[in-house]
């Protein structure tokens, strides 16, 4: 999604956005040889529900009426394909999936005539492709043809045996199409992006690795953006110029995630707060492997133990909640200051993560770890990437941001995150223990059912898909239950500000039944101190003369 940005942080910049978040995995870098991409869509317009379009066959002549994603306004048709494919969420059958972050880049660029979104360009670009490179075709083609009326836009692209980066910006109103560059990742790398631009200087002659329009450099000329040597031109920095605010709200989770997985990204601690400009690396070889359950971790990251973890100033509150309410700037006595924006927040509507491996049928290698609400308390489900049936808990209709539904996946994962932001450290620890029992089940189980779906795969391919659905929408259903449990618990044990005392995990009662008396743990010191600090002798206790 787009990125929420003051106006005042982004002179460059006039789209109002919403930030997400991309996390990238080589299939030599992970740890059984798939490749793996994220997705955070971060929105407080945007309501967490699971996308379903199935495979379908079209007469010739036939349109496809298109509407902007983040407003759902119609935009115009364009000619529909005989034949399109399964689509579960951001995958695709045959194991194509693809994410997005918007960089904005330079508002003269804007093109609000264009047909196609980026939204759009997602969602029927997956319809349509067999492989990421297939897609890069397809979403080119696309707005070349169409136009592309939405912002500066990053595209993560992988399929089982490529991972890509691909970054486009349309060219104004009245110049149909875009100009856009990508970018393979290597094998043994991982990359990421969230809201900035983050392609520099690229390879003009390696077909195999990279990837651009014919235009990209003869058009930053034209338009007074770029005047050097080809070899020398940064798609980033021609469309994108870096600011305080794309180094430090969006650079700096891109950081944070290699500054986890490579020992040699704290050098760039001082980008990563806004302090100095030479860019990051488009991508680096991690240290160790990374498994799809490290990705979900990374996904759930604020910034703990680094110079920018904020769970300890006043800010924090009581609790040290690594979390703030929006807007993300505010202004004192003329002095614009920021709040951090890490990766795990709270307006994310869904986030995934995506694993496809090559060595499977598409039905079985292919797999959505899909969650719905803030990514560091959601549950990451395994959808198959065949999946033809949305459970009822994250389907199109069941509540929306303006309805209640206790059937609802959103609702209820919302219901309690907003709890536990109110004594986070705490209630989090609750929420945690859930969060881990139900995905190390879910990971336990994973063996034994991908061998009877291959089994079943051997003798009937749509037999093993409504097997591996069937397995999932149950899994969905029992782990929003135990969420909606989990949510009950904790309003009993934290009601009122105290805690409930357990013992052997039931709430403790007196030898007459009744509730025994519950623990009265206040504030901790450092919280008090920081009351004294501000209010003096306010408050102090003192004896009557």
């Amino acid at each position: 999604m787009k990125k929420f940005i003051a106006a005042s942080a982004f002179m460059l910049v006039t789209f109002v956005s919403f930030p997400c978040t991309n996390l990238l995995v080589g299939k030599k870098a992970s740890t059984d040889g798939s490749t793996l991409i994220s997705y955070a869509a971060d929105s407080y317009a945007l309501y967490g529900e699971l996308y379903h379009w199935p495979a379908k066959q079209y007469h010739p002549g036939e349109m496809l009426k298109v509407y902007e994603w983040d407003s759902g306004k119609y935009l115009g048709e364009i000619p529909q394909v005989l034949q399109s494919y399964n689509v579960i969420g951001n995958m695709n059958e045959y194991q194509l999936a693809i994410g997005e972050t918007t960089f904005g880049g330079r508002s003269e660029l804007s093109d609000s005539t264009g047909i196609m979104d980026y939204g759009s360009l997602i969602y029927i670009t997956l319809q349509r492709a067999k492989n990421a490179r297939e897609a890069i075709t397809v979403m080119t083609d696309l707005v070349k043809e169409h136009g592309y009326c939405s912002g500066g836009e990053s595209f993560s692209i992988a399929d089982p045996d490529e991972v890509w980066v691909m970054e486009m910006i349309s060219k104004g109103t009245g110049n149909k199409g875009a100009v856009w560059v990508a970018v393979r990742i290597p094998d043994d790398c991982v990359s990421a992006h969230a809201n900035q631009a983050r392609i520099q200087q690229f390879p003009l002659n390696d077909p195999k690795n990279c990837l651009y329009s014919p235009d990209v450099i003869s058009f930053a000329r034209e338009q007074g953006y770029f005047n050097g040597d080809d070899a020398d031109f940064s798609f980033a920095q021609a469309y994108a110029p870096l600011d305080f605010g794309a180094l430090r709200y969006c650079e700096a989770r891109v950081w944070s995630f290699f500054n986890k997985v490579n020992k040699d990204m704290a050098q760039y601690v001082t980008y990563a707060q806004g302090k100095t400009t030479d860019p990051m690396p488009l991508y680096i070889k991690p240290d160790r492997k990374l498994s799809a359950q490290d990705i979900q971790e990374m996904m759930r990251d604020h910034y703990e133990g680094t110079e920018l973890d904020w769970r300890f100033d006043v800010g924090a509150g009581p609790f040290n909640s690594p979390y703030r309410w929006s807007p993300l700037t505010y202004e004192v006595d003329s002095v614009e200051y920021c709040n951090e924006r890490p990766i795990a927040t709270q307006q994310t509507a869904f986030s995934f993560v995506a694993q496809m491996r090559s060595w499977l049928p598409n039905e079985v290698g292919g797999i959505l770890w899909f969650g719905i609400d803030d990514a560091a308390q959601t549950v990451y489900y395994p959808f198959y990437c065949g999946h033809t049936e949305t459970p009822h808990e994250m389907a199109i209709g069941n509540g929306d941001l303006l309805n209640f539904s206790w059937t609802s996946a959103f609702w209820i994962h919302n219901w309690v995150s907003n709890m536990v932001y109110t004594r986070y450290n705490d209630m989090s620890i609750d929420m945690k223990k859930i969060q881990a029992t139900l995905e190390e089940k879910f990971r336990a189980s994973q063996p034994e059912v991908e061998k009877e779906a291959i089994r079943i795969h051997q003798q009937s391919i749509s037999q093993s898909v409504d097997y591996l659905t069937q397995y999932t929408n149950n899994l969905v259903k029992e782990g929003v239950a135990e969420w909606k449990k989990l949510g009950e618990y904790l309003m009993v044990k934290f009601l009122d500000g105290v805690i409930k005392r357990e013992e052997n995990g039931q709430f403790k009662r007196n030898p007459y039944g009744e509730p025994t008396s519950p623990l009265r743990p206040g504030y901790s010191n450092e919280y008090y101190r920081k009351i004294i600090d501000q209010t003096g002798e306010k408050y102090k206790v003192h004896p009557i003369e």
